[in-house]
């Protein structure tokens, strides 16, 4: 195992129990290490942090596994998913499709889990996960027993690992396009082409909440994707749901889920620009009652933070003038660079913008079975907001 030594000072955040080391926290590196190899970390007086692995490829070079003295090896392997197991059984014990592994919130950086249903769906995001990929098939395999796994290795984080995108089978031969249910409600879901793993699971129990507060209502669910918040909202009674997506594929699966409820009469769906829909709707003059905005992830990095706002305060804005008064906005971000704050604040000057005055009923963040580590922030990306028109 090579051994990794820190800068002075730069063992803080690891100790503290951040996976992550940078390349530029670290002093000297024993010998010359692959992607992938694993590596023990020790703080400038050469006393021990960590193991992980290593990856002289990424800014990222190092990712901790365990703090302890022990050997990465199944038994460890086989430790840290049963306790991600364990914890799911209790924060999601009724979903039959759930997030089983979190990464780094599981000590497993790098390493997702998706279970839909009898089938899971992976991703090996790193090159020291993906070295042990072999061995966390074998444990899933003993420990879930599913029908089969399906890899989505196509994630554009692989190729900052130096790793090929590719997807396929790792077990059993199945239909990519399968049903799961969701409160009640039932979705097809496509594991090989759909976004993400197929589908949003961290918003599961946000689109739960909008059942709560749908019934009679008039819904605008922009980004709609395969229809999953105006489907919730359709079957707590919605008076009428329209959905916006761009995607063909995405708009065409949320017909057919529509169509599966027996809500055909209920929702309609528009493929079209959310934002350019949103300016359409309002020049029309339309109102609605609840609008759901859940726009994939606006920047990706820090350098486009300041036009990111601007594209979240756009659509924020159009929404808060088509929002009858009394009626509820639930709103979203999923780019991690644009904190809780600055959300908060882009929300109150969109309002300012549209002259209207809204209440902050709940601020809500990832499902349960996404878990957040306190010491690191990379774990919350998520930010809901549930805003009731006053005026």
């Amino acid at each position: 195992m090579h051994k990794i030594t820190l800068h002075k000072g730069k063992e803080r955040r690891p100790l503290a129990g951040h996976p992550w080391i940078y390349r530029g926290e670290v002093q000297w590196i024993e010998g010359d290490p692959a992607p992938g190899d694993l590596v023990e970390v020790k703080d400038a007086r050469g006393r021990f942090i960590g193991r992980g692995y290593i990856n002289p490829r990424s800014q990222i070079l190092v990712r901790l596994l365990t703090w302890q003295e022990e050997a990465i090896d199944e038994a460890l392997l086989r430790r840290l998913l049963q306790c991600a197991i364990d914890l799911r059984k209790r924060w999601a014990p009724d979903a039959d499709a759930h997030r089983v592994v979190f990464g780094e919130a599981d000590q497993l950086p790098g390493l997702i889990v998706d279970r839909y249903g009898e089938i899971l769906v992976v991703q090996f995001l790193t090159a020291g996960i993906e070295a042990l990929s072999d061995t966390v098939v074998t444990l899933l395999l003993d420990l879930l027993r599913p029908l089969g796994i399906y890899a989505r290795n196509d994630s554009p984080a692989r190729q900052l690992e130096g790793l090929e995108r590719t997807s396929g089978f790792l077990h059993g031969q199945f239909e990519t396009t399968l049903q799961i249910s969701e409160g009640g409600v039932r979705l097809w879901v496509d594991v090989a082409a759909g976004q993400k793993t197929g589908l949003f699971l961290d918003q599961r129990e946000n689109r739960l909440r909008v059942r709560s507060l749908a019934e009679g209502r008039e819904v605008l669910d922009a980004f709609c994707y395969t229809g999953g918040f105006g489907l919730h909202a359709a079957a707590a009674g919605a008076a009428s749901v329209l959905g916006i997506e761009l995607s063909k594929d995405a708009a065409a699966l949320a017909v057919k889920n529509a169509e599966l409820n027996g809500f055909g009469g209920v929702v309609r769906i528009l493929e079209g620009n959310a934002f350019d829909e949103l300016r359409s709707l309002d020049r029309d003059g339309k109102g609605f009652d609840l609008i759901i905005l859940d726009p994939p992830a606006f920047t990706k990095g820090k350098e486009a933070l300041e036009s990111a706002i601007r594209g979240y305060k756009e659509i924020n804005l159009r929404a808060m003038k088509l929002l009858r008064e009394g009626g509820i906005l639930v709103t979203c971000s999923c780019s991690y660079h644009l904190s809780a704050e600055l959300f908060r604040e882009m929300l109150a000057e969109a309002a300012a913008d549209a002259n209207r005055r809204f209440r902050l009923i709940e601020f809500r963040t990832q499902a349960q079975d996404h878990p957040v580590l306190l010491n690191v922030r990379e774990t919350h990306y998520l930010k809901v907001a549930i805003l009731e028109a006053l005026s």
